[in-house]
């Protein structure tokens, strides 16, 4: 994959469908630190675009918090895997540890909404 600062947050937002603050969350936490400009901009790569697809899958579809996505990549990180193989090799784990995606979306989807009256 490419690692060449391509992408500003606004157009990196609107690629993967979060809110730019969303970004800049995973970066105050060291999830996805994107290179920045001479004018302290962020740009991001292909492979931080992968990344940040597999903290949305492990955040909406397995139900693990920032913390575990931390664990998860540090991990990643110390076995070299390639980003592009970064969400098939979390299925098939997944997969083979009976993970119900479709419950766990339904679960976060409702997070943090109130309830309807």
């Amino acid at each position: 994959m490419n690692n060449k600062p391509m992408f500003a947050i606004g157009v990196m937002s609107e690629l993967i469908e979060v809110h730019q603050r969303t970004l800049r969350i995973y970066d105050k936490e060291g999830l996805l630190c994107p290179n920045r400009n001479t004018k302290n901009r962020r740009f991001y790569s292909c492979n931080d675009l992968e990344k940040a697809k597999l903290i949305l899958y492990l955040t909406r579809n397995l139900a693990i918090n920032l913390s575990g996505v931390k664990t998860i990549l540090g991990i990643f990180d110390e076995l070299k895997v390639e980003a592009k193989d970064y969400i098939p090799l979390i299925k098939k784990v997944s997969l083979k540890n009976n993970i119900d995606e479709n419950e766990n979306i339904l679960k976060t989807s409702k997070r943090g909404r109130k309830p309807k009256s």
